[in-house]
């Protein structure tokens, strides 16, 4: 019962409007991907500030300090080079066409002979490859974006810089809030902040682990469970840093 339905499925998505709306979509950028590597690089770092004063028998105070300042400056550093990263490859994308604009422009022969050989390797050929070709030079912007995406592999739409930094910031932050969050909440006893704190944190380490199974289209249970471990290892490894510092220092 379960491959009919699956094929019954599968002929749904490749409805001719379901193609559309999929191919448009895929065009459009996703800034989940960014959000998500900073929600799991501020739920570690935290955490890890977390266990590690946790690990050093540091008053709460210190962790929260800790924490807040790590969220504020790691939070912004990881945006700021996020930022860069998309400016970059927008600054790329610019150079690039402005060099092959001048390259149809200059030895158009040579241009329409590399078109003629990327799409000879597709497995087009005789009269229908010349027609691809004739049909791609005569459109000097087609021309221009075959060669950037076909010979060059860049992307025509790179995702906004801005766009890309608040998604990582705000990821960052709001992740990374979750393992302070025992530590300001008035009630909790000093025994029990930070085992709240690590339950906390482990959930969030799994919620975030299916969000990147979402992005990367990995199973969601793995994806979780392998993010969650990625986690634990880190604060384990920094609660060991406390525990071993505390006892040089002491």
């Amino acid at each position: 019962m379960t491959a009919p339905h699956n094929l019954q499925e599968l002929h749904a998505q490749h409805k001719a409007e379901i193609i559309e709306v999929r191919l448009s979509a895929a065009k459009q950028n996703s800034y989940l991907g960014d959000a998500v590597l900073g929600s799991i690089d501020g739920c570690v770092t935290t955490f890890a500030v977390v266990a590690g004063t946790t690990g050093a028998t540091l008053p709460a105070g210190v962790a929260i300090i800790l924490g807040l300042a790590n969220l504020i400056a790691d939070g912004f550093s990881m945006a700021a080079s996020n930022y860069q990263r998309a400016k970059s490859e927008h600054e790329l994308l610019e150079r690039a066409r402005a060099v092959e604009e001048m390259h149809v422009r200059e030895v158009p022969d040579g241009e329409r002979e590399e078109v003629r050989q990327i799409y000879a390797a597709k497995g087009f050929e005789g009269e229908l490859l010349e027609e691809i070709v004739r049909v791609i030079t005569q459109d000097r912007k087609l021309w221009v974006d075959t060669m950037l995406t076909e010979e060059l592999g860049l992307r025509l739409q790179p995702p906004k810089a801005g766009m890309a930094a608040v998604a990582t910031f705000l990821g960052f932050c709001i992740a990374g809030m979750v393992p302070l969050l025992p530590y300001l909440l008035p009630g909790l006893t000093q025994s029990l902040v930070f085992p709240v704190s690590a339950v906390l944190a482990g959930v969030t380490f799994f919620a975030i682990g299916l969000l990147k199974g979402r992005v990367l289209q990995q199973p969601f249970l793995k994806s979780g469970l392998d993010t969650l471990m990625v986690g634990g290892t880190a604060a384990g490894l920094a609660y060991l840093a406390g525990v071993l510092l505390h006892g040089v220092m002491a």
